[in-house]
């Protein structure tokens, strides 16, 4: 029995120094890739948000700065805000940002809320017919 824990433990142990000594590469990822895919995320949600006074966005950049208002223009390596209280347009790419939150309903959205909305005044008439 004692042999087993013996054998156990030296086959753990093995398994501990390869894995210290042997680093795997999925886990290594450089900072400039994980940065590229990241501006390639912001630049597919800025895509979808579209642009114009419904594109609302709120930002924070990788330099702590916030912005607030709307999408004016969207570019291959930039686009830009339109601050609300000021009106002035700043660019911005999308390598900079941080963290982006957007709203803006999309033509699809905006449809099947008026679907619902029609179904559920067509129930309550229909139930007050019934009364």
């Amino acid at each position: 029995m004692y042999i087993v824990y013996m054998r156990i433990t030296a086959v753990v142990l093995v398994a501990v120094l390869l894995n210290i000594t042997c680093p795997s590469p999925a886990l290594a990822g450089s900072s400039p890739e994980k940065e590229a895919r990241f501006a390639q995320k912001v630049k597919k949600e800025i895509a979808k948000l579209g642009a114009g006074p419904a594109a609302r966005v709120d930002l924070k950049l990788r330099d702590k700065t916030k912005l607030k208002g709307y999408i004016s223009e969207v570019g291959d390596q930039s686009f830009s805000v339109v601050d609300d209280k000021t009106g002035s347009a700043t660019t911005v790419t999308y390598s900079q940002v941080k963290q982006v939150k957007g709203n803006n309903l999309s033509t699809g959205a905006k449809i099947a809320i008026t679907i619902v909305i029609i179904l559920a005044v067509a129930v309550i008439i229909g139930w007050r017919i019934g009364d």
